[in-house]
């Protein structure tokens, strides 16, 4: 029987049993996404939920629902998901730019370890906020509460933000047991559980001749151009060229070397996407679950509608910040000027004092593109959905945040299985070259 990579993977127990303790913990999670809050009323959620989609109500709860993998129209003890971490995650790295203290701390040994502290209390802080909105959203609801307010009120806000405690603690171990980044990966799974109801609901609209065959046909194949396209560009780079002459450490001579600095077109990735998704989550849900007693509130939520003008535009403008603000916390051109100039490396026509001014206007130059082309697949599950009436769920499968999590979770988990066949000696997954992961 000729041998495969697939045959590889498991013959390798440490390989078998990172990946079978992976499957097992997303596992956990996808259960927990069905165990309701102690007093809710499901059948009540079911009517309501299935009330608003009849009556086409677009709402920020449909954005929420898809990322959760459906756990929060079931308002499970995951509701919320791992969002709150990732919001907090992003306060904290501004927090570090504007506060030098609190930068200084984290460049102290043992400092890292403090500022995971400081994030993980925060989103504590997140978590009691956002549940304490959603007991207001379950009151809005017709029955939906079996218990008095108050309790409720305690109950939930401690389970929501006990769920949420928990999925961060399950990454970790994913991140430390498993394979793959586990935050990304709760991501992952979230949205791909999705996948066999969007499709139901394609069929169900040919059958109903809502939806054109042809059309459809039309839509998958550019869902794969696209998806092409994705690959192809987070896995394009420039190689800054960089050369290291002779040198003497210790009692050996280490000899001229030719390397290379090598800049993706997207060096954020997909984080940009994922913080501006965050970003907007957040004011948004609490302005939808408080709207119905606040006025004005409401009137915000209504305005930044998920599929509005006005929504698109500062969805677009976060992206391009976040993608320049990640990338330069990331890629910093004076560290990496510094490193160079002290292993005595050299950019061939680039005076040493200016190396930094060079890695700026490089950086520059490829970021805007590569954030215009997040921005453009961002937008894409809007655009399907106004020109081709797709159902909501399968727009948002072909573009925007989740196409760019399922490509770049897929290439990185791709890329640690073959790290780990390399390493005990088996091909890796691909015949030709070797997957470059994406670091989410």
């Amino acid at each position: 029987m000729a041998r495969t990579p697939l045959v590889d993977i498991f013959r390798i127990k440490d390989l078998r049993d990172r990946i079978l303790f992976t499957l097992g913990e997303l596992l956990v999670f996808r259960i927990g996404a069905a165990v309701p809050i102690p007093g809710i009323n499901v059948n009540a959620l079911k009517v309501y939920f299935l009330a608003q989609q009849n009556s086409g109500a677009i709402s920020i709860t449909d954005y929420l629902d898809f990322f959760s993998g459906g756990a929060f129209s079931q308002f499970s003890v995951f509701m919320l998901g791992i969002m709150p971490y990732i919001s907090m995650s992003i306060i904290m790295q501004l927090l570090l730019l504007v506060f030098p203290k609190l930068k200084k701390i984290s460049e102290e040994e043992g400092g890292k370890k403090r500022i995971q502290r400081y994030t993980r209390w925060g989103t504590v802080a997140v978590c009691i906020v956002q549940s304490f909105a959603v007991t207001v959203y379950a009151d809005s609801i017709p029955d939906a509460i079996t218990l008095p307010r108050t309790a409720y009120a305690l109950i939930s806000m401690l389970t929501v933000t006990s769920g949420t405690i928990f999925l961060m603690w399950l990454g970790e171990q994913i991140n430390q047991r498993g394979v793959g980044n586990g935050i990304s990966l709760l991501i992952f799974a979230g949205i791909v559980a999705r996948v066999p109801h969007a499709l139901w609901l394609v069929i169900q609209g040919i059958r109903q001749q809502q939806l054109n065959p042809v059309l459809v046909i039309v839509v998958l194949a550019m869902f794969v151009g696209v998806i092409s396209l994705v690959i192809y560009e987070q896995r394009g780079m420039r190689k800054i060229p960089v050369h290291y002459a002779k040198r003497v450490v210790g009692r050996k001579m280490y000899g001229a070397q030719n390397t290379y600095v090598p800049f993706k077109i997207n060096p954020s990735g997909v984080i940009p996407v994922i913080f501006a998704s965050s970003i907007l989550v957040f004011p948004l849900q609490i302005a939808q679950s408080v709207g119905g007693r606040v006025r004005w509130l409401a009137d915000f939520a209504q305005w930044l509608n998920p599929r509005g003008v006005p929504y698109l535009i500062v969805y677009t403008l976060l992206i391009i910040f976040f993608a320049y603000f990640y990338t330069q916390v990331t890629l910093n051109p004076v560290e990496i000027s510094k490193n160079i100039r002290e292993n005595g490396g050299s950019i061939p026509g680039i005076r040493s004092e200016k190396m930094e001014e060079y890695f700026t206007r490089i950086l520059n130059r490829i970021i805007l593109p590569g954030a215009i082309f997040l921005s453009l697949i961002a937008v894409i599950p809007t655009l399907v959905q106004e020109w081709f009436n797709m159902p909501q769920q399968m727009a948002r499968l072909m573009g925007g945040t989740s196409l760019l999590i399922i490509v770049g979770v897929d290439l990185d988990l791709m890329s640690q299985i073959e790290g780990h066949l390399r390493m005990h000696h088996h091909e890796g997954l691909t015949k030709k070259g070797r997957i470059r992961p994406r670091n989410l």
